[in-house]
């Protein structure tokens, strides 16, 4: 009989809200304890245990890197949580250690579970509308603005927010997953809301970003767009599309349409489930499944992935679109 996984996480945030319990419902999983990021004699007593065989990282960014390290020193298999650090520099430092260690690295790119972005993936692996030739992302939601997001870190630069990184991560993630290596990204942040109010009612400029624009070219020539905001006054369903030689896919929250010239158009529908907890199940049994291998399968988002996606993101916030 093979042996439960045993977990540690480390975040008070998504981390006790989605990524515990998502794991404490995955057959032969063991959640040990939950603890504070900010709490470094926690998160060190915690990395120090015994019984833990995998340690889930969902601290804020500038944290990543001293949480990654002192599991990765542990001797455990981590899992990381997005954008993987403030910058390539940490990103780098993070991929590094666990090369170096051996150990089980992960990066939590959920998303790639989502069972529509599965199909979406799938149908363009499988040629439905030929060669793919550009691919468009379109997310708009009102996150920070109703009701209003005190400020946080999410909303400081030198701490690791901004959009991009938030949710930008996991769109270029998909866009490499479902179409191969990113060549060039130019692109435009967007700062909507510049001053926030914090949970006492002080107020404080706004350095992140929240919202993009990021316009993308891969190795094989398809390119993108991807556009988000945190900071609508309301919630529009997410939006996909990918134009090919042969035919359009556009997908919409659980229900994915194929257009080819004459031929009847197809709507497809898949699987769904509560936002954000459906697809993190679906990746913490993939987690379990690499502990207890020892590795990953291929497909299975790692820190090579992470890596790149911030290397992606820092090309972007270096190169804003040119003023016409």
């Amino acid at each position: 009989m093979t042996a439960g996984v045993r977990v540690g996480v480390i975040g008070r945030g998504f981390g006790a809200r989605f990524v515990a319990p998502a794991f404490e419902a995955t057959e032969g999983c063991e959640v040990v304890d939950v603890v504070s990021p900010r709490d470094a004699g926690a998160v060190a007593a915690l990395c120090a245990r015994a019984d833990v065989d995998l340690v889930s990282v969902h601290s804020p960014p500038f944290l990543h890197l001293d949480n990654v390290r002192t599991a990765i020193e542990a001797g455990h298999a981590v899992v990381c949580d997005k954008p993987f650090g403030r910058n390539a520099g940490e990103a780098e430092q993070m991929h590094d250690l666990a090369r170096d260690a051996g150990v089980v690295n992960l990066l939590n790119f959920e998303n790639r579970y989502d069972p529509a972005r599965e199909r979406l993936r799938r149908l363009v692996q499988e040629g439905a509308i030929g060669q793919p030739d550009h691919f468009r992302d379109s997310t708009v939601l009102a996150t920070t603005r109703v009701p209003l997001r005190p400020y946080g870190w999410l909303f400081d630069d030198d701490l690791g927010g901004g959009w991009l990184r938030s949710l930008g991560s996991h769109e270029i993630d998909f866009v490499r997953w479902c179409f191969g290596e990113v060549v060039d990204a130019v692109g435009e942040l967007r700062t909507t809301i510049t001053e926030r109010p914090d949970v006492d009612g002080q107020m404080h400029e706004c350095t992140a970003d929240d919202g993009f624009t990021a316009a993308l070219r891969l190795a094989n020539g398809v390119t993108a767009i991807i556009d988000s905001t945190s900071a609508s006054p309301l919630n529009l369903p997410p939006e996909m599309m990918v134009i090919g030689t042969d035919g359009v896919l556009h997908a919409q929250l659980d229900r994915i349409t194929l257009a080819r010239p004459e031929q009847e158009v197809e709507h497809i529908e898949v699987e769904s489930g509560p936002p954000l907890l459906f697809a993190q199940q679906l990746y913490a049994a993939v987690a379990r499944d690499a502990v207890q291998r020892g590795a990953a399968e291929p497909g299975t988002p790692t820190f090579a992935d992470g890596l790149a996606c911030v290397q992606v993101m820092d090309q972007l916030r270096r190169r804003p679109v040119p003023a016409s």
